[in-house]
């Protein structure tokens, strides 16, 4: 490496510091916070980051705000390879696997109609069908990543940030008195937790809750719907492609890195060679990685933007969520 390069590293380097710093406390503080508390790390992460956004508006920490919501984002998704394993999907034979495939795309295509007919883009539906469908507020992060720019997307992005992980959190504590409603077995009510709550924490917690054998039919479940990101972050990329890109810009990949990335840890994770240190250790980056780049996300956002948003985006995502509810408690009533 020239002397020239090494100059230029550094310079790079003292200008993104401060930002990505920042956004590293913040994210520690909403850890802390989430680890006492109880609620979900995420909407923590988000409600600091916009307390202090001032930050992003100007000065020293703003390239590094801007560095850490779009590329450490990205690190972040690919990392999330590192959760699934095809001997997992394997473990529960190929019914839950096509179920999975239907209520994801179901969901994700209902969600798309339903925002156009309240008026919205379809790639809002696309965005909260996708986080609702999928795996909450990390979806929601890797498809924004994917999805062409415009004036609305980082506003669009935090408040399906902030909606999934409400309503996440509501569906941990109201979803196992559903399925003891129901009288579900401990398998279909591992299937019913891991293939309707939003985040794979929630999930754990609201399976394991119940019981052994519904948490871990519950976490496959989860780990089926995380790995349906892949095709769905493919999707919107071609929607990307499709949609052209502004003068002078780069057309983008037809899979964007981090989507490769995410395939290749997959592959990877799926030898059997991965110490589950390791794996753990991923894990733990990838969330660190998500929880930044949230932080930095709101530092990005002005509150007065968020409550502009009116009642119709709200009832967009209950909705939404309560059709992935019910979808998956008639498949379970059709299953053999």
């Amino acid at each position: 490496m020239t002397a020239t390069a090494i100059s230029m590293l550094g310079s790079r380097s003292r200008t993104l510091m401060p930002g990505i710093i920042v956004s590293a406390m913040v994210a520690a503080a909403a850890s802390f916070l989430s680890e006492h508390y109880g609620a979900p790390v995420m909407l923590f992460a988000l409600l600091l980051g916009m307390s202090i956004n001032f930050l992003a508006v100007d000065g020293v920490c703003k390239a590094g705000i801007e560095f850490t919501a779009r590329e450490i984002l990205r690190v972040g998704v690919a990392l999330l390879g590192m959760r699934i394993t095809l001997e997992q999907i394997a473990s529960l034979g190929w019914q839950p696997v096509v179920m999975v495939v239907v209520l994801v795309t179901v969901t994700i295509l209902v969600s798309i109609g339903a925002a156009r007919l309240m008026g919205f883009n379809s790639l809002f539906g696309l965005l909260t069908g996708g986080a609702t469908a999928i795996c909450g507020a990390s979806a929601a992060l890797a498809l924004a990543a994917a999805l062409p720019s415009h004036k609305e997307k980082e506003k669009a992005t935090l408040f399906t940030v902030i909606g999934v992980s409400a309503l996440s959190t509501m569906a941990m504590i109201l979803y196992p008195m559903i399925a003891q409603a129901f009288g579900l077995s401990p398998l279909n009510a591992g299937i019913f937790l891991g293939g309707t709550i939003h985040d794979v924490a929630q999930v754990v917690g609201a399976g394991y809750g119940m019981s052994h054998e519904t948490g871990d039919s519950a976490t496959v479940v989860k780990l089926m719907r995380v790995a349906m990101l892949l095709p769905v972050i493919l999707c919107a990329a071609m929607i990307t492609r499709a949609r052209g890109v502004e003068p002078g810009s780069k057309r983008p990949p037809l899979l964007p890195w981090f989507a490769v990335g995410f395939v290749i840890l997959a592959a990877i994770n799926s030898t059997g060679y991965v110490p589950e240190q390791i794996q753990e250790a991923g894990n733990s980056l990838s969330r660190w990685c998500l929880v930044i780049a949230i932080s930095a996300l709101g530092m990005k956002t002005q509150l007065k933007a968020l409550a502009t948003v009116g009642i119709k985006p709200i009832l967009l995502m209950v909705g939404e969520t309560a059709f992935l509810a019910g979808l998956v408690l008639l498949m379970l009533h059709w299953k053999p």
